[in-house]
């Protein structure tokens, strides 16, 4: 299955994608395998929010 395209609103709709495409990608995986998927997901987005939240390195001058 590949990956759900998301709207640019988040809908509820988006979220049922999400759910079953996650569940159709871990149906063979022993509950080892899904933690550490889960983990996985987890530091790329810590990663992801720590690189939105940094202030913007470039002066905007008037």
């Amino acid at each position: 299955m590949n990956k759900p395209d998301i709207s640019p609103y988040f809908t509820t709709e988006d979220i049922h994608k999400i759910r079953e495409w996650n569940f159709e990608r871990r149906k063979g995986m022993t509950r080892e395998e899904e933690l550490a998927d889960i983990r996985r997901g987890a530091v790329e987005f810590e990663r992801l929010l720590e690189n939105k939240s940094k202030p913007c390195p470039k002066k905007i001058s008037d």
